[in-house]
């Protein structure tokens, strides 16, 4: 394993999603790397259900940020978004 920027890459992706669930995403990461999986993905399976669920407006933020981590997780490092871009889209 070769260490580069893209490893802190997939580090926020990992906590992104610790974040949003609010306990570490374990297997949920392989989940996420299927080919359709942010289609198969429901918000409300996703999220940290100690507390309330978003209204409407903040459900489509919620999504895009998902999307992002997803990105981050790619197994192929190459693949992943540099932190410039991710910051830049957030």
């Amino acid at each position: 394993m070769e260490v580069t920027e893209k490893c802190d890459v997939y580090s926020f992706g990992v906590l992104t999603l610790e974040v949003i669930k609010g306990e570490h995403p374990g297997d949920f990461i392989s989940r996420l790397l299927s080919p359709s999986a942010m289609e198969e993905v429901e918000l409300k399976d996703v999220l940290n259900q100690r507390l309330l669920p978003p209204s409407s407006h903040f459900e489509d933020e919620l999504i895009n940020i998902l999307k992002f981590a997803s990105a981050c997780l790619n197994a192929n490092p190459q693949s992943r978004p540099t932190m410039q871009v991710i910051f830049q889209r957030l």
